[in-house]
């Protein structure tokens, strides 16, 4: 059975939310999907100091009352993961594994999740050593030696979490510098738990008795192959786009990105993106609020100027 409404919101992150809460004050029948909990990478973020009004909150809390306001709005939140989306007229079907949605308007808030290193290592050993989220598994390496691999502001941020519980934190970095804000580097070269291993490309992650025991990397300078020992494995090294279940369509581009105008529209009319999912420089619970609020506007404005709205 098909369910009909006015929007469909794929994601429920700060992006997804924010845009069903003002498509649905705007009286739009909203349907906000989510493959999972609702929160996006909130869930993952130990804490925020950076959104307005908080000097310091959780990510889950922030999630949890992102989501009151979603229900205090009138939006309907729904579990589904998009197989496809698919246009049928001036209406989009957005298929699930279990229920189908037509609607006029979209809004794809799908974000983005962590490159793999794709070496040795890595698959057989995610969950058993390998982590891609402090926040979840650093309660399992207490008092151990854990390695970040990485140099941007996640990898930064982590290591700094990680640091609170473990033994040592070593950022393996395959430059000579780190590419993280100047106020995290400051902190991270501060802190006397983190040291650094510069110009390393990891060829290998090692385990024993199935589980991660060390790292095997090349030293870009030398050539040299070392190891050392390490028991987890957190792996920071960049971010693609989560927009499979969108080839089909034609707005995404060589990267799998969706680009949009500053309205938030692609350039399939009815649907716009809105957060990480977008291409940009700056990927931050505030600009996904700031997108999300466009997209939702902006999708009632299509609507109404399309005829839709009675």
């Amino acid at each position: 059975m098909t369910k009909e409404v006015d929007v469909v919101i794929i994601g429920a992150g700060p992006a997804g939310m924010t845009a069903a809460v003002y498509a649905a004050r705007a009286n739009l029948k909203t349907v906000l999907l989510d493959r999972g909990i609702y929160g996006g990478q909130m869930n993952n973020t130990a804490d925020i100091d950076n959104y307005p009004g908080f000097v310091e909150v959780q990510g889950p809390e922030l999630g949890e009352k992102m989501y009151q306001t979603v229900q205090n709005a009138g939006a309907s939140y729904e579990y589904g993961d998009v197989q496809a989306v698919k246009l049928e007229g001036d209406y989009k079907r957005v298929i699930t594994d279990s229920e189908e949605y037509l609607a006029p308007a979209v809004i794809i808030a799908t974000g983005s999740e962590h490159k793999h290193l794709n070496v040795p290592g890595e698959e057989i050993y995610s969950g058993h050593g390998v982590s891609y989220c402090a926040v979840c598994d650093a309660a399992f390496f207490r008092d151990e030696d854990v390695t970040v691999i990485g140099g941007g502001d996640s990898a930064i941020q982590e290591g700094l979490y990680l640091a609170q519980s473990a033994k040592s934190v070593t950022v393996v970095h395959r430059r000579d510098q780190l590419r993280a804000k100047p106020e995290l580097q400051e902190k991270a070269f501060k802190h006397p738990k983190i040291k650094f291993v510069w110009n390393a490309l990891t060829e290998e992650i090692i385990g024993e008795d199935g589980k991660v025991s060390g790292i095997r990397y090349k030293d870009k300078v030398s050539g040299e192959e070392k190891e050392f020992a390490t028991k987890g494995v957190f792996i920071y090294v960049g971010v693609l786009p989560v927009t499979k279940a969108l080839d089909g369509l034609d707005i995404l581009d060589e990267n799998g990105w969706i680009p949009t105008d500053e309205l938030m529209r692609t350039r399939q009319e009815g649907i716009f993106a809105a957060g990480d999912v977008r291409p940009k420089d700056l990927r931050q619970v505030t600009t996904a609020v700031g997108e999300g609020s466009v997209a939702g506007q902006e999708a009632y404005n299509y609507l109404q100027a399309k005829g839709f709205l009675k």
